[in-house]
């Protein structure tokens, strides 16, 4: 399966780099193809500027503000998000990155008419949330998980009908351990063997 990573973390040396790379490396070893994006390694911008808006909903595939971006949805089969949850939901960066790149005529199109709109993922048969939050699991489910229902309930609008949804997370980050941190790098792992 080709696996492309958003990967989306400021700081290089964070325990969100080892959650990143234990991915990357269960992925590979299960003989997956991986294509690992970094947004901040990348230095993308997620601010959408007034043009880009003003033509957003008649976006051509050719108009594409990010082609390379576009082009490595296309050929995935899987998407993994691994990023840290602050206030509940994603990282401003990876936000952007959606509002930015899952655009009109490559992840969705929009009907001329009443209707709703047509998913284009319909290659996306894995979408996974691998993250660390700072709350505790009670209080996360409690709020709503916000960035977990953007992506695997939103997002997965636009995917295959029947694609499979994983997600796993660190909860009271702020207060881990080496011994909490290496057992959900171990979870991570065992989740992502099954697959």
């Amino acid at each position: 399966m080709r696996c492309l990573i958003v990967y989306c973390h400021p700081v290089p040396e964070s325990y969100c780099a080892s959650v990143r790379d234990t991915v990357i490396a269960t992925l590979e070893k299960n003989g997956h193809e991986v294509d690992l994006l970094d947004l901040y390694a990348e230095g993308f911008d997620p601010v959408m500027p007034a043009d880009e808006r003003r033509i957003y909903n008649q976006m051509k595939r050719e108009d594409h503000p990010f082609p390379d971006h576009a082009e490595r949805l296309e050929k995935a089969d899987a998407l993994f998000f691994v990023y840290p949850t602050w206030w509940y939901g994603l990282p401003a960066m990876l936000k952007g990155w959606l509002d930015r790149v899952w655009t009109p005529e490559l992840t969705f199109h929009i009907p001329d008419g009443p209707g709703p709109i047509k998913p284009l993922m319909t290659h996306i048969k894995l979408l996974g949330v691998i993250t660390t939050c700072g709350a505790p699991r009670w209080w996360s489910y409690l709020v709503g998980h916000p960035g977990k229902r953007t992506i695997l309930r939103g997002m997965r609008a636009l995917c295959a009908r029947n694609c499979r949804r994983i997600f796993t997370a660190h909860y009271l980050m702020d207060k881990s351990t080496p011994e909490s941190r290496a057992a959900y790098l171990q979870q991570v792992e065992k989740r992502l063997s099954s697959i």
